[in-house]
């Protein structure tokens, strides 16, 4: 997972019975972990509704300046974007673009929502205008990498990749990025380089396990027994259920087996995880492997 904004929006905690449920069902049931495995939809937290009920109210009823009102319809358009609301979010950016045209974090957005639609050029536009605004927006890198990926510029996508990785070589999701750009040019070059930053990861970590498996260091069961380990939530489960599952897709791809593929990439819609990168771009990689054209295009929009 690869956090898009600092600071995440809360979901309502489960009930703890069921947590209770879930972990102790899971430490004393180990023959019955498969049925942990199956993603069970996030709900959508009451307190992000409300959020959205508020700001809607504020910004309809109170006498606020531009710039206030651009803030507004951003923080808007994140709580949208955080809940699958696509084209309400995309709407609250441009209103804030509009309003503050110096917000490089609404073209970040934007611009991850053309990538989705497979609309390319105009998601380097918007990444482009969002690290000219600010060149130290680290996931705008990561995001027109993404993109330059997706659109087959390969090179373009490493140097991007490379840069966003040197900010933190300890993120093992910023690893695996690289290596799946990385491995469409050279497999070979590609494995060495996971190898060596894999040296650098924490081997506590969870995520430090999804390397470790494209290393050749685990098996695919044995990958999935770790996401029951050390839980603490059920939306812990979800989020790394959303992970695996997506890096198991591009894995099962890789080995010419686009069935198993489109299971896992339907598990990771499920989760309903829709911050993380991987339920982002999960669709688009369906609609590749289908060979058809991703949905949800904005190029109709007046």
């Amino acid at each position: 997972m690869l956090k898009q904004m600092p600071n995440r929006l809360l979901r309502q905690a489960a009930p703890l019975a069921l947590l209770a449920l879930l972990l102790g069902g899971c430490a004393s049931q180990p023959s019955n972990s498969a049925l942990w495995l199956v993603p069970e939809p996030l709900a959508v937290s009451y307190r992000t509704e409300l959020a959205i009920a508020r700001l809607s109210e504020i910004l309809h009823r109170a006498e606020l300046s531009e710039e206030q009102s651009a803030q507004l319809y951003y923080d808007r358009g994140v709580m949208y974007d955080s809940v699958g609301l696509r084209s309400l979010a995309r709407l609250d950016f441009m209103r804030a673009l509009r309003l503050k045209p110096d917000t490089a974090d609404a073209y970040n957005f934007v611009g991850i929502h053309h990538t989705v639609s497979g609309e390319f050029d105009a998601a380097y536009e918007a990444f482009d205008s969002a690290l000219e605004l600010a060149p130290e927006h680290e996931f705008a890198y990561l995001n027109r990498g993404i993109a330059l990926y997706y659109a087959g510029k390969t090179e373009l996508a490493t140097q991007d990749l490379n840069r966003f990785l040197a900010l933190k070589p300890t993120d093992a999701y910023r690893i695996l990025w690289l290596y799946l750009v990385q491995r469409e040019k050279s497999e070979a070059q590609a494995k060495l380089q996971l190898k060596q930053h894999l040296a650098a990861l924490d081997s506590q970590e969870w995520a430090t396990n999804l390397v470790r498996f494209f290393d050749g260091q685990m098996d695919e069961q044995s990958l999935l027994n770790t996401v029951l380990e050390d839980l603490s939530s059920p939306q812990l489960l979800a989020e790394r259920l959303c992970e695996v599952y997506f890096y198991l897709a591009k894995w099962h791809e890789s080995l010419g087996r686009p069935e198993l593929a489109l299971s896992y990439y339907k598990k990771v819609l499920a989760t309903n995880v829709y911050e993380f990168v991987e339920h982002r771009y999960a669709r688009l990689e369906m609609a590749r492997l289908r060979g058809e054209q991703p949905t949800d295009s904005y190029a109709d929009e007046p």
